[in-house]
């Protein structure tokens, strides 16, 4: 036996949880402890996949996801995420911590009841970043980036785009800067 696999020999159970990891996508003992919550105690119970212990998640009219976006789910806490009007979110993306995907408002006369609005759309590849919030009708093209604690309040479907703020606006379009270089001469003559 090679040197490296006699400590698999040992102790089983580390090899075990490598297996585990490589075939489940995420740490196993994360993955154990959101199944005991969702499926035991019945937290979230409703969700075909599996969600971060900490996590709310309301189906409503449903949410759609693409391939490898359950991760984010199971390993990102503190997240609240309301279908109530139907949430699309495309392949490989990623969320962090305490995001916020609210389809639906409520009726001002009747707080018990949602009012209508478009799916949220959120396109392949991108990345929300923490405790940002996601509003009603709003649609997100492919491989864009949400900033940390950015609200978006209105679509942005071109791809490749940049947001922050509150209210989220472009990046692009705020610095319409060419170059590094430029950008760096800027700061230059504002410091002079």
């Amino acid at each position: 036996m090679k040197r490296h696999y006699l400590k698999y020999f040992f102790c089983p159970h580390v090899a075990i949880q490598i297996l585990l990891n490589r075939w489940i996508g995420i740490p196993f003992s994360k993955w154990l402890i959101n199944f005991i919550v969702q499926r035991i105690f019945r937290l979230n119970s409703d969700v075909p996949f599996q969600v971060h212990f900490t996590s709310t998640v309301i189906v409503g009219k449903g949410i759609f996801l693409g391939r490898n976006v359950w991760k984010s789910f199971a390993l990102s806490g503190g997240c609240y995420i309301q279908g109530g009007n139907s949430i699309y979110i495309g392949d490989d993306t990623i969320f962090a911590p305490g995001v916020k995907i609210i389809s639906a408002n409520h009726d001002p006369q009747d707080n018990m009841v949602w009012q209508g609005a478009p799916p949220i759309r959120i396109g392949s590849r991108c990345w929300i970043g923490a405790n940002a919030v996601i509003l009603p009708g709003v649609e997100l093209g492919n491989d864009c980036i949400v900033g940390a604690g950015a609200v978006v309040t209105r679509s942005f479907k071109e791809n490749n785009t940049i947001l922050a703020g509150v209210p989220a606006d472009d990046m692009h379009r705020c610095h319409s800067y060419s170059s590094s270089n430029e950008m760096a001469s800027a700061r230059i003559k504002k410091n002079l």
